[in-house]
């Protein structure tokens, strides 16, 4: 698919477009707008190993802090901190679980403490008084463990020094050299032992000089001004642009389900013909509906009759076309209009036409030149032997345009349309005009239109574009050439240019007494003169309705 192609598709589909994006992002809008406004506390807190008091901060240091901050973040949410931050702030201590988390910052020794809620300043409290009580329960665990060291060491140290007071007396009362010696030894060691107890003693009170330093807070928590949800605009813009791709996702899905023949591209495709002509989708006023390349000459619809008109020449320049038969594959599809229109654009280049209306279930044509349907075509084949037009042609305001109404319906429309007497009819007409062109009834519908297409030179298939399924106009094509009728091509109707529909322009600029013209070249390379510069055509008849 081309690019235009996905821009007429877009063009075609614009309405859900904006419908989706409008409902979306007013949706979105209002929910926000609606929802309570929540708001985020952050507090920080330093995490610190105590160093080594003889070779200081080291890497190790380091890393034991990191697992320690890692450590504390699971502690900070457990019950015990938040029952006595609950109890301090005179919340509940379920609320706090679901509003606080904590996590560590990756390869630091920081602790982020984050509490969400409706209350700024409640959420502020939270977040500076749960770092309080756990660093003071903190310290009281840290003090607690020193303390238990410290005591253990004191009375190793008061026990050590007694033996080196009893060993010093007994070396100064014994004589005996052997017995010294063994003293002596004995004292060195009790003093080893006492220098290495009051060594470790001293790095204990060190410890605990440092155990208040472990950890910090950082970055007190202060009150927040706006809050973090819900983002009314991110929201709104978020949803409108989902909304947007989901039109646009639902439209592309439709087109590709959509089996309708919309292009010529289509109907080459699903039938091997080609197209004749393509007429955009006729304009109503009041409920009616017009003969537009007689009412509006400088239409573009006119122009599209024109060249419609002037493909059907091209198509017959080796057999010239004498009789012509307009048909659809179902109903409603426009074959009775194109049929009234190509009549007059044929009858406005000199020639004598006849529009013979051979629907005879659903006969329009006396509707659409306001014309009584007393008589007409049944009664021209049911005259006796001889078929007699005499009486029953009636002429229209259109100059070199006659027009033989359907005339009475009969019971049998299939078998008066396949008899001789038919046959000799069409002969008849041809003879005294240049060109027949007959509206039949839909091909699928009944059999008439196969009937006359044996008894005609040519046969124009009429589409409604973006109605008309591609099954429906292969299998009208199909019967239609089996019978041996010569198909000359397709005209694809009712196009609209605003869902992108196939069809050309025709730009006519013109004055009351005289202008300029500027016209397009039809896709067959037709360039057609069109109508009168001046003037407006009159429309003495009623219009059909509806």
């Amino acid at each position: 698919m081309e690019l235009r192609q996905y821009a007429l598709l877009l063009r075609k589909w614009l309405w859900l477009v904006v419908i989706c994006t409008v409902v979306a992002g007013g949706t979105a809008y209002g929910v926000s707008k609606n929802s309570t406004p929540i708001y985020q506390a952050s507090a920080t807190l330093l995490v610190n190993q105590a160093s080594n008091p003889v070779s200081g901060a080291g890497y190790q240091d380091i890393l034991t802090s990191e697992r320690l901050a890692k450590t504390y973040a699971s502690l900070l949410t457990g019950w015990p901190m938040l029952d006595e931050t609950a109890r301090r702030l005179g919340v509940d201590a379920k609320d706090l679980e679901k509003t606080v988390t904590v996590s560590s910052v990756r390869d630091t020794q920081l602790l982020e403490i984050q509490v969400e809620g409706p209350n700024p300043q409640l959420i502020v409290q939270i977040a500076n008084t749960l770092p309080e009580v756990f660093i003071a329960q903190n310290q009281e665990l840290q003090m607690g463990r020193v303390s238990e060291s410290k005591a253990s060491l004191e009375r190793e140290i008061t026990s050590v020094e007694a033996d080196i007071t009893r060993t010093q007396d007994a070396l100064n009362a014994v004589t005996d050299d052997n017995q010294r010696m063994r003293l002596e030894t004995s004292l060195a060691q009790y003093r080893s032992t006492y220098s290495s107890l009051l060594s470790s003693y001293q790095q204990i009170r060190l410890a605990e000089a440092q155990a208040t330093d472990n950890v910090a807070i950082a970055k007190p928590a202060r009150v927040p001004e706006l809050p973090i949800r819900p983002r009314t605009m991110t929201n709104t813009l978020l949803a409108a642009v989902v909304g947007a791709m989901i039109a646009v996702g639902a439209a592309f899905l439709i087109e590709y389900l959509d089996d309708t023949i919309k292009t010529p591209d289509d109907v080459a495709r699903v039938s091997g013909l080609s197209t004749l002509g393509a007429i955009a989708r006729l304009k109503e006023t009041g409920g009616t509906r017009q003969l537009v390349a007689w009412l509006q000459t400088k239409a573009p619809e006119s122009e599209a009759y024109r060249t419609l008109r002037t493909n059907i020449q091209f198509s017959s320049v080796d057999k010239p076309v004498r009789s012509l038969l307009v048909t659809s594959a179902g109903p409603s599809e426009g074959k009775s209009t194109t049929a009234a229109n190509l009549a007059v654009v044929m009858a406005q280049t000199g020639q004598r036409v006849v529009l013979v209306d051979t629907d005879l279930r659903r006969p329009v044509m006396h509707k659409v030149f306001g014309v009584a349907n007393n008589t007409g075509l049944t009664s021209a084949l049911l005259n006796g032997e001889q078929v007699v037009l005499d009486g029953h042609l009636q002429g229209t305001e259109v100059e070199n345009l006659s027009l033989l109404t359907s005339g009475p319906i009969p019971p049998n429309p299939s078998e008066l349309l396949g008899s001789h007497r038919m046959a000799r009819l069409v002969e008849k007409l041809a003879g005294q005009a240049d060109l027949v062109i007959f509206d039949s009834p839909p091909v699928l519908a009944v059999t008439d239109a196969a009937v006359m297409g044996r008894q005609v030179d040519g046969v124009v298939l009429v589409v409604d574009a973006g109605q008309t399924r591609e099954q429906v106009l292969a299998q009208a094509a199909a019967e239609l050439q089996q019978t041996g009728a010569n198909l000359l091509g397709v005209v694809l109707n009712r196009l609209d240019s605003r869902r992108g529909g196939y069809y050309y322009y025709y730009y006519y600029y013109s004055e009351e007494e005289g202008g300029q013209r500027r016209r397009s070249i039809s896709p067959h390379g037709a360039d057609e003169e069109g109508a009168p510069a001046r003037g407006r055509a009159r429309f003495p008849w009623p219009r059909l309705r509806a």
